[in-house]
């Protein structure tokens, strides 16, 4: 049943993507910023109110529809949980940027795809050399991947072996848009602002969220990559990110393709340790000294490593799925 979902959910993704602007998200999104409004006042204790309004209550009603569902009918609990997973879980919901960026710069098109690139993450992209803005463009499109894909299929499989259904992924992905809505660093996806108690519940709740999916995503691209550098580049350079989680997938993406990721540069001379500069953060100059530049050719790369990926993780659906009928 599970396998089924999941392939169902991503064949309606492709056949028939969701927008930004779709009723569903449109709706979460409003819900985080009414919760942020009505309930946070500022106090410690209100981060965590917001957290488990906004985040949980949502997750636990979608749980409840599927245990409600489950006593009466296979087919409806079916029904609901490719619902669930085709608002939460797909490819479409933010390939088309990585694929306009692919295409203008195959055409030798630089500055379409350094607008493309500022209109998706908001980076100032203007002056930077080709071989940054590709960096880039990995760099977040392999964080867009974990985010969108393969950390929601990791949450929704410890849920669903719970007995919760898709409530893993709706778990997933409005943690993640709470504390991107709480970071001042990332790209404006809310307007209402967050005090410091909810910044910091965020942050660590989405930490604690996403600490096995992150892990489970670089295993799967160590898998499928290249094996030895992937584990070698993530035991020695994750630590160098301020985000340990996506510092994992990083360090493990980096790895597999044989790329270099985080730009390097000299450590300040106030600062004895440097921090690796992807997705903002400082790196030290020796970070990822054994990986290439990135190259044109790496978005190639980058392509069959996710979709690598993702067969990897529906075949192991598919062997759950036919041991949970044989049991």
């Amino acid at each position: 049943m599970i396998f089924f979902a999941v392939l169902l959910a991503l064949l309606l993704d492709q056949a028939r993507p969701m927008t930004h602007q779709n009723l569903v998200h449109v709706a979460s999104r409003g819900w985080i910023r009414w919760v942020k409004r009505s309930l946070d006042a500022g106090q410690s204790h209100h981060g965590i109110m917001v957290w488990v309004a906004g985040v949980a209550v949502p997750a636990m009603v979608v749980a409840g529809v599927h245990i409600t569902l489950r006593t009466y009918s296979v087919i409806l609990t079916f029904v609901w949980d490719v619902l669930v997973l085709y608002f939460t879980l797909g490819f479409r919901q933010f390939s088309h940027h990585f694929t306009d960026i692919r295409n203008a710069l195959e055409r030798g098109d630089d500055s379409e795809a350094r607008q493309v690139l500022a209109e998706w993450k908001q980076i100032p992209v203007e002056r930077q050399p080709e071989s940054e803005l590709l960096r880039h463009a990995i760099e977040h499109s392999v964080i867009a991947v974990h985010q969108h894909v393969l950390g929601v299929l990791v949450c929704f499989l410890m849920c669903w072996i719970a007995g919760f259904g898709p409530a893993g992924a709706v778990l997933f992905r409005l943690a993640d848009y709470l504390a991107q809505s709480c970071n001042p660093d990332a790209p404006k996806v809310d307007a209402v602002p967050s005090s410091d108690s909810v910044s910091q519940v965020a942050a660590k709740a989405w930490g604690w969220v996403n600490h096995l999916p992150a892990r489970a995503t670089a295993l799967a691209f160590a898998v499928v990559g290249n094996f030895e550098e992937a584990v070698a580049s993530w035991r020695q350079d994750a630590v160098l990110f301020n985000e340990p989680n996506q510092g994992v997938v990083l360090a493990a993406t980096a790895g597999a393709l044989n790329v270099r990721l985080g730009r390097r540069v000299a450590p300040s001379p106030s600062s004895t340790s440097g921090r690796m500069s992807s997705l903002a953060e400082l790196a030290s100059p020796d970070a990822n000294a054994l990986g290439r530049e990135p190259q044109l050719a790496h978005l190639a790369s980058l392509v069959g490593l996710v979709w690598r990926s993702v067969v990897l993780w529906l075949v192991f659906l598919a062997l759950l799925t036919l041991a949970n009928l044989v049991g």
